[in-house]
């Protein structure tokens, strides 16, 4: 890799994210570089969520019928640490039942403490592999710089806590100038769907102070879960580093991707343009590469949707259908692809959803309320608008982005939920495979292909 930045990896077969099967990625600048900002340390941050059921009870309620929803996680951890029916901050709880967690520190689920010195500046790198939610970092009596995102340096902007939807990676950089005879709370908190789980907690430890002196003032309380206007203002903030790379002025297609919630067979689904992704057991790479049409649906899946569909309503007809076409890109062109988010099943539901592309940066160009129109392209951002592999539609919503076909392969495009992309939620895009050379041994093991090793 040659892009410094925050990054992390994790599994893609069936729910292994879920399961725990990821980590931290960080990419250094290269040897005589600098970064834009200086710091004086460093911490990393990966924060996800942990269900006591395991993956595949919650697979199998996911595709039974009747559906059975996996529910909230009953945890939040930061860094792979957790806590269950205790709080470190249980004396603020409104909940007499909860417990106080009692650590020595070696204990596996005891909090990583971050410990610190008065008046340096540290970075935090924080990444979320949550496989549902999403969710607000906040630390108590202090601010924090925004100066990264995705591995894209971003104008830097101050805030007082930042919103983080699964799949996106951001650094802040943190200035300890409180008084350093104190320890301060970092609270995690659910955003976007209504919690019933915990905050997580650790602790930012001033030096000479003894970690075990817990804060006396209360966590910082997370926004409540559907403020999406402050979800929006934070987002909405996040604008490129000048002398970023900046977008084409023009695009050669555009691919309108409605995201709704439907019945197949009376099992729930979520389709994109009405078409609910099921991968074929052979991958498309070899698939492609090799010729092997009846690996896949040959079908052009469709760049839009019916003008006339009400996003404000559950849809009219709610069946959907399974698919695994690809949408085939021009090598080398650019395209435009706007994320149009709708009401669910139920009526006055429509969720927040971050889709992360695999292979490429995208420029982030707009956002919007309601249907998008052909008009608002005239209020995309082309002067500065940042460079991100992750980007939300919030309820009801759109958002618009753009990226250069430039990289050879064919590359997953989803909604970083876990459970959204197990029921369907996902497009995929080809680009240039003739470009690729030869593909390893190993990923030429499954289906039609498997015979190629040879």
């Amino acid at each position: 890799m040659v892009q410094p930045g925050t990054y992390f990896y994790h599994g893609h077969y069936g729910m292994q994210r879920s399961a725990g099967l990821y980590g931290s990625l960080i990419v250094d600048v290269a040897d005589g570089q600098k970064e834009p900002f200086h710091y004086d340390g460093e911490f990393n941050l990966l924060l996800s969520d942990w269900w006591h059921k395991s993956v595949h009870d919650q697979e199998v309620g996911l595709s039974s019928n009747p559906f059975r929803w996996i529910g909230e996680p009953q945890s939040l951890l930061i860094n792979g640490r957790g806590q269950y029916n205790c709080s470190l901050a249980a004396k603020f709880s409104n909940n007499s039942s909860v417990s106080q967690c009692k650590f020595r520190g070696s204990e596996q689920c005891a909090p990583e403490i971050l410990r610190v010195r008065p008046n340096k500046v540290y970075r935090l790198r924080i990444a979320s592999t949550t496989a549902l939610a999403s969710l607000n970092l906040a630390i108590g009596g202090h601010k924090m710089v925004v100066v990264e995102a995705d591995g894209n340096y971003v104008q830097p902007f101050t805030v007082n806590d930042i919103d983080i939807y699964s799949g996106e990676s951001y650094s802040v950089l943190l200035r300890t100038d409180q008084g350093p005879y104190g320890n301060y709370w970092i609270s995690i908190g659910v955003r976007g769907r209504e919690p019933n789980t915990p905050q997580a907690l650790t602790i930012l430890n001033y030096f000479a102070t003894p970690a075990s002196k817990l804060p006396t003032s209360r966590p910082p309380v997370t926004p409540p879960w559907n403020d999406y206007n402050h979800s929006k203002a934070f987002t909405k903030s996040i604008f490129a580093l000048m002398g970023s790379p900046q977008p084409p002025k023009t695009h050669h297609r555009r691919i309108v991707l409605l995201n709704t919630q439907n019945k197949i067979n009376g099992f729930t689904k979520w389709s994109i343009n009405n078409v609910s992704l099921l991968l074929p057991p052979t991958p498309y790479l070899g698939s492609i590469k090799f010729g092997l049409n009846s690996a896949f649906d040959q079908r052009r899946p469709p760049d839009g949707f019916d003008t006339n569909y009400d996003v404000f309503k559950p849809p009219v007809n709610p069946n959907s259908t399974h698919g695994n076409g690809v949408y085939v890109i021009n090598f080398n062109t650019t395209v435009d692809v706007v994320l149009q988010n709708a009401n669910a099943l139920q009526e006055n539901v429509s969720e927040i959803h971050p889709w992360h592309l695999h292979g490429h940066d995208f420029w982030v160009l707009g956002y919007g309320e309601g249907k998008f129109k052909a008009e608002d392209e005239e209020r995309f951002n082309l002067k500065n608008p940042p460079l991100r592999n992750t980007a939300v539609i919030f309820p009801y919503g759109w958002t618009a982005l753009r990226f250069v076909a430039d990289n050879p392969g064919v590359w997953a495009f989803h909604c970083h939920i876990e459970p959204h992309l197990h029921m369907g939620m996902g497009v995929v895009f080809a680009e240039g495979v003739h470009r690729v050379g030869e593909i390893p041994r190993e990923a030429l093991a499954c289906g039609l292909i498997g015979n190629k090793q040879n």
